[in-house]
């Protein structure tokens, strides 16, 4: 296959070393073997690594403890994590108990990130007890299809990590490792997948298997090869899949090493931040809460809802929202709403029904008549019932600092962690380490097409 010069001098960066390969793998065969050894479970490398499709300097090692599915889940459970215990502690590592549909073991053993993860072993993806039952069958069916086309998919998840699309944590709600090998699978190749998405749409369905048996009304629906009802692009929100189709549309009007060059976190300081509010001339709020003891698959949808929420109250009592987002962190959560009206005058004018409409203008005529109010009631030039009232909230941070803010639709488990206490801040008050890298993005929303600059500008 042809590529142009740059695509080639990027893969030689892309793909992982001799050195690289031997250590990784010979980490892998020390666990596989213990895991092996215990007579509790079968072992099994999953992910990139074993698919061939990491790139170098990815440190992320997962491997399988497959336990009988005639074992009960909190046999599962319990053999799992002591096993994988066992086997860090043996290794010298220290085991970390971390959570997703059921717990696993994660440590760090000579620089590589190691995941332990206890599944059953099913015979196929339809008998699946647990989410993670499925990985072992993704790994084998990319293994057996992906022969000759690994680089495609070097070259396609760096051209997605340059835009800000890879990654399918809520947070980022980009393209997943696996989803990329099924779209090179799906094209047969880095350069024919871009060409073909951009004539993408919402809705586009690729089936490679041929073998849907639900319907979807994702962004994108690419079905499952293993799994004839799963959405492997379920997580994909609409803005990345937009976003993804403009770079691909850039790449081909303006094809550039840039796209390949990796993108790196980027902080914005207090004094930053505080100079960047006073440019916008906003309002900049931030609620600052202790991040609840639960996964993100459970905290990042929470933390939407409860934004929703909070801008509706806020916009019920007139502050004008110009964007609002969140942030989980490990320690602290943060919501961010920078409003364009914050401060507001004592008067507000309430609308009523129709002057003729002869009940409830009654009514709402009688409920003012004894009412302190500035003006009013009264029939505006419209036909309709006025009243001009003493706002409750005249300033956007009373209102946040208020009870009343627990009125508005919440997230369970956040709404439990802001009783336990939250703090309101605003300007640079909002500002924190943790917090620099999402702050930045917040000030600095730009589309990928702006992130990398002149570059799709055809210089």
């Amino acid at each position: 296959m042809n590529r142009p010069i740059f695509e080639e001098d990027a893969l030689a960066s892309l793909r992982p070393g001799p050195s690289e390969r031997d250590h990784i793998h010979s980490i892998a065969a020390v666990i596989v073997k213990k895991i092996q050894g215990s007579g509790l479970a079968d072992a099994m490398v999953v992910g990139s690594v074993a698919r061939d499709t990491w790139i170098s300097g990815d440190r992320d090692l997962d491997v399988f403890m497959l336990f009988s599915p005639s074992v009960s889940r909190e046999e599962l459970e319990e053999n799992g994590i002591r096993l994988g215990r066992e086997i860090v502690e043996d290794m010298g590592g220290i085991p970390v108990e971390k959570y997703a549909e059921h717990p696993y073991i994660n440590t760090i053993i000579d620089g590589l990130d190691v995941d332990l993860v206890p599944c059953y072993a099913v015979d196929d993806a339809s008998s699946i007890q647990s989410a993670v039952d499925r990985t072992p069958f993704h790994t084998r069916y990319i293994k057996e299809h992906i022969g000759g086309l690994e680089d495609d998919v070097l070259l396609f998840k760096q051209f997605a990590k340059t835009g800000g699309v890879y990654g399918s944590d809520l947070m980022t709600e980009g393209f997943a490792g696996y989803l990329c090998e099924v779209l090179v699978l799906y094209a047969g190749g880095f350069g024919s997948l871009v060409e073909s998405v951009t004539r993408w749409k919402p809705g586009m369905i690729i089936d490679i298997e041929g073998h849907r048996q639900k319907d979807f009304t994702d962004s994108l629906i690419v079905i499952d090869p293993v799994d004839p009802r799963r959405n492997v692009a379920a997580s994909l929100s609409l803005r990345r899949f937009e976003e993804f189709i403009d770079l691909c549309r850039a790449y081909i009007d303006h094809p550039s090493s840039a796209f390949f060059a990796g993108r790196s976190a980027a902080r914005i300081t207090k004094q930053e931040l505080q100079s960047a509010i006073d440019d916008r001339g906003t309002g900049f709020y931030a609620l600052v809460f202790q991040t609840p003891h639960q996964i993100p698959d459970i905290v990042v949808p929470q933390l939407r809802r409860t934004i929703g929420g909070i801008s509706d109250l806020l916009s019920r009592n007139d502050f004008v929202i110009n964007r609002a987002a969140g942030y989980m962190g490990d320690k602290e959560c943060i919501l961010v709403f920078e409003l364009i009206v914050d401060t507001l005058p004592a008067l507000r004018c309430h609308m009523g029904p129709p002057a003729h409409n002869q009940v409830n203008a009654k009514k709402f005529a009688s409920k003012y008549l004894e009412s302190p109010v500035f003006s009013g009631p009264y029939i505006t030039e419209s036909g309709i019932y006025a009243v001009e009232i003493r706002r409750k909230w005249l300033n956007a941070r009373d209102l946040l600092s208020s009870g009343d803010i627990f009125q508005a639709r919440m997230g369970k488990y956040v709404e439990q962690s802001m009783h336990h206490g939250y703090k309101i801040c605003s300007g640079a008050e909002c500002w924190n380490e943790e917090f620099s890298e999402f702050l930045y993005e917040f000030i600095n929303c730009s589309s990928p097409l702006k992130r990398l600059g002149t570059i799709v500008q055809g210089d």
